[in-house]
């Protein structure tokens, strides 16, 4: 069995930001890698006709009301108490996206440690360029060669192509995880993956 977890990611995602940190842990755990594909949520639901959930089951009595209590008793769970719903969110990801596809491996993972704590515990906006430039020196990257290599059409053509792929393979909704061709969707799943894995 690959001891591997496949993690399809998108910053917009605010349970993506939420299973990042204990999704690490499952690996260190039970010695696997990550692998991350960005792909672009908005696009995801265009192509699937999925919908965020507060958009989707805003109809249905209660509903809402109990996500909002299951992401509590997540954060508790695994102490994620600087969390905070963005201000500007949904906020469009798509550049944040080309710059992460433009890295590789631990770069990736640099990135994500300092861009996504930066949206979902710091409120930045990501639209502000001067502030996202000082996220990005802070972390050590050259910001002005992410943004223009984000800019790039083989790094744009990458991120629709990892997103179509996404969900030829059945993807809908982020975070989404592979391990192998087995697919498990959404932060609940964790317990799921790291049994599998600890199988293997």
């Amino acid at each position: 069995m690959s001891k591997t977890i496949e993690l399809i990611y998108d910053f917009v995602s605010p349970n993506a930001y939420l299973v990042w940190q204990p999704l690490r842990a499952i690996a260190a755990r039970t010695n696997a890698q990550i692998k991350i594909t960005p792909v672009f949520l908005g696009g995801m639901h265009k192509l699937t006709g999925n919908a965020p959930p507060f958009i989707r089951d805003a109809e249905v009595k209660g509903k809402n009301e109990y996500a909002r209590l299951e992401m509590q008793r997540f954060i508790a769970k695994h102490q994620l108490f600087r969390f905070k719903i963005n201000p500007k969110f949904p906020f469009n990801s798509i550049n944040l996206l080309r710059m992460l596809v433009s890295l590789q491996d631990e770069d990736q993972f640099k990135f994500i440690n300092a861009v996504s704590p930066a949206i979902w515990e710091d409120e930045l906006d990501v639209s502000d360029a001067i502030a996202l430039s000082d996220v990005l020196t802070k972390a050590g990257f050259n910001a002005a060669y992410l943004v223009e290599k984000a800019q790039d059409p083989v790094i744009k053509q990458a991120v629709i192509d990892n997103t179509d792929q996404a969900v030829k393979r059945g993807c809908f909704g982020i975070p989404s995880f592979f391990i192998g061709s087995e697919m498990f969707f959404g932060k609940e799943r964790l317990e799921q993956i790291e049994e599998m894995l600890a199988q293997g």
